[in-house]
């Protein structure tokens, strides 16, 4: 608004300071034109028939004609001489402004004034003409800022408001900004917010009526295992435990999902050892590597440690060990290492996931992170989930290298280091 309200003030009031200088002029001349036309009035009077003045010109009624400081040269027709010539007011007019009038073949009028007194007044009839421009443009201005104020502060508003929404605050905001566009935008806002407020209660009351039945049915699976753990076959027995074992696994898995659920804030977590936390992780995994002939490598510094959630960094390379085991090659090396993003920024934990395999195409490489999308026959949730998981936490999981495959998990917080060394150690 400023920009086009300044283009428009040099576009105008160019011209018009331009044309009050001319006025001035034009005034000035014209002044000094009516008055070479009164003298000329004068100086025919005293002609006679012939058309000619005898003796010496009266000039006393010429005189008062000629502006104080001003140059009169009058050329008039005498019988002697055909012409003769007399100078009325200053013998000399610096810089002069000069008017002139023909009166036929022998006569004419030449006046001279200074040309300062009409500077001044153009100077003066610029200035006001300038601070008129100035005067409408501080106006302009005013109302310009205040207009977008106006705007600008209910804006403002509205996106915090919507940040606020983003954070998890529902609550309802009366306010209304007398502009019928963005009261519209806060109704919708207001209808979203009880909108998304009723499904997170119906999604938290489904979570927790969903993990009480699982728990449920995995209690009785419990108690069915028990029983065969009491079988004589011993390779029924460890059969059992192993099954017990991996319901036991479950459990806890459901209920860090519902503790997850209802505490998003990694912030306030404390720091936990990423190598004790993957190396169940890797250890549950060796044993189908092994039946596939593969190897499965965890190798990492042990002093390395984090604030995030245990539950979701095992779910995670959970899913991308069994990303490699399904659809990659060779051995799969689980490495812990820090990373700095910037030089001025603090290294961050990055736990990586590489296989031997042919890698991902190219045409694929954009959408395997796409909730559904699965060129291997697969459901198309896994590598998506894994991103939500991460990024709960305020991490990140990337696709670093396509052939052979990489990914890179990056956990959202500084990197802690225990008194330990670092070491490299292998899964047990």
């Amino acid at each position: 608004m400023l920009t086009v309200l300044t283009i428009t003030t040099v576009v105008l009031g160019v011209p018009l300071v331009y044309t009050a200088w001319l006025w001035v002029e034009d005034i000035t001349r014209n002044d000094l034109q009516t008055r070479l036309d009164g003298i000329a009035t004068e100086i025919i009077a005293q002609e006679h028939d012939r058309g000619t003045v005898v003796g010496e010109l009266d000039i006393r009624s010429v005189a008062p004609l000629v502006p104080k400081d001003g140059k009169l040269t009058i050329v008039y027709p005498a019988p002697q001489d055909n012409a003769s010539r007399m100078d009325v007011g200053v013998d000399e007019v610096p810089d002069p402004l000069v008017e002139s009038l023909a009166m036929g073949t022998s006569g004419s009028l030449r006046l001279e004034v200074p040309s300062g007194p009409m500077h001044s007044m153009q100077v003066q009839a610029v200035a006001v003409v300038a601070l008129a421009v100035l005067a409408s443009l501080t106006a302009a201005v005013s109302v310009a800022v205040v207009t977008a104020r106006r705007v600008a502060d209910p804006l403002r508003d509205v996106a915090a408001r919507a940040a606020r929404l983003a954070m998890g605050d529902f609550r309802p905001d009366p306010r209304r900004h007398g502009i019928s566009e963005l009261d519209r935008v806060s109704d919708v806002l207001d209808s979203a917010t009880v909108e998304i407020s009723g499904r997170l209660q119906r999604e938290h009351a489904l979570v927790a009526d969903v993990s009480h039945q699982l728990r449920s049915r995995l209690t009785a699976v419990r108690l069915r295992l028990d029983e065969l753990s009491t079988h004589r076959d011993p390779e029924v027995v460890a059969e059992a435990d192993e099954a017990m074992a991996q319901v036991d696994r479950l459990t806890d898995a459901i209920d860090d999902l519902v503790r997850a659920a209802r505490d998003d804030d990694a912030t306030d977590r404390d720091p936990v050892p990423v190598m004790d936390e993957l190396r169940g992780v890797v250890a549950e995994w060796t044993p189908p590597f092994a039946e596939a002939g593969r190897t499965l490598v965890l190798l990492g510094d042990e002093s390395l440690s984090a604030p995030f959630t245990g539950f979701r960094l095992r779910e995670v390379v959970a899913v991308l060990i069994d990303n490699a085991l399904m659809h990659g090659g060779g051995t799969c090396t689980v490495s812990v290492r820090t990373v700095r993003p910037g030089a001025d920024r603090e290294p961050l934990v990055c736990v990586e996931v590489a296989d031997e395999g042919d890698g991902i195409r190219d045409e694929l490489a954009p959408h395997i992170f796409d909730r559904g999308f699965s060129a291997g026959g697969s459901t198309g949730v896994g590598l998506a989930l894994a991103r939500a998981l991460v990024e709960a936490d305020g991490g990140r999981l990337e696709l670093q290298r396509r052939r052979p495959a990489l990914f890179a998990v990056f956990l959202g917080s500084s990197v802690y280091r225990s008194q330990s060394a670092a070491t490299v150690t292998e899964p047990r």
